[in-house]
């Protein structure tokens, strides 16, 4: 695992949003950075493991785990276009220590949660240190199942440093932009970012259709290299 950083500030506020159920957080975090004026690359994570792709976004690399920085609000956003399945617990080890690194004052992770039934317009949250999120919009999450991630930084790493996972409901067969919107709504009123998640909504399918098409050549990826090395072996 290499974490390079270009940047240091400290006392920040770290969003991570990563592929899992719709897509909820690669869409937010996408959609904040491209929305926050001031937000600049300062660094990346790599593993091993990561398939060898990378997404051209106009004219630019857009790195499979970037990080970036808003000076303006003092937020530093992970953003995850490559699918983790696999390295969920390096991820939440190189969080850990992007937080660490930098002097975090909180991590934040946004994802997406399987409806049990039909989608709801909730938002839920869950946190070890910070019980403010019931004031913007939240409930707390007292019953579910959680995967990826968001999952391993709540088993392995909650303990070390003021984490809160913001979920909300989705269909986990398609990117769902509307979810995420919600998710920005809530942040937009914690975190004063004067950000509007109306046009994410408006522009929902256009998004749905970019990321699909991008986690679908990721995978492709991974599958075409697996069957690569079982004939190798065969």
């Amino acid at each position: 695992m290499k974490i390079e950083l270009l940047k240091k500030p400290t006392g920040v506020t770290i969003i991570g949003g990563f592929p899992g159920f719709g897509l909820v957080g690669t869409i937010t975090l996408e959609y904040l950075i491209d929305h926050i004026e001031d937000v600049e690359k300062i660094g990346y994570i790599w593993f091993d493991e990561m398939n060898p792709l990378i997404a051209i976004h106009d004219g630019k690399v857009v790195d499979p785990l970037g990080i970036f920085y808003s000076k303006r609000y003092n937020l530093v956003f992970l953003h995850a276009v490559t699918n983790v399945n696999g390295v969920e617990w390096k991820l939440a080890e190189a969080v850990n220590q992007v937080s660490s690194l930098l002097k975090a004052k909180e991590v934040v992770c946004v994802e997406g949660i399987g409806a049990t039934k039909k989608v709801s317009s909730k938002v839920f949250h869950i946190s070890n240190n910070n019980q403010e999120w019931a004031n913007h919009g939240t409930e707390r999450l007292n019953e579910g199942i959680i995967m990826g991630v968001a999952a391993a930084l709540l088993s392995k790493f909650q303990k070390k440093s003021p984490l809160s996972c913001i979920f909300a409901e989705t269909n986990s067969k398609l990117p769902d932009s509307r979810a995420s919107a919600r998710i920005i709504k809530v942040l937009d009123s914690y975190l004063g970012l004067e950000v509007d998640p109306k046009p994410l909504i408006k522009k929902a399918e256009g998004f749905e259709i970019k990321l699909k098409n991008l986690i679908k050549k990721t995978n492709g990826t991974k599958t075409t290299k697996q069957r690569k090395e079982v004939s190798y072996m065969g």
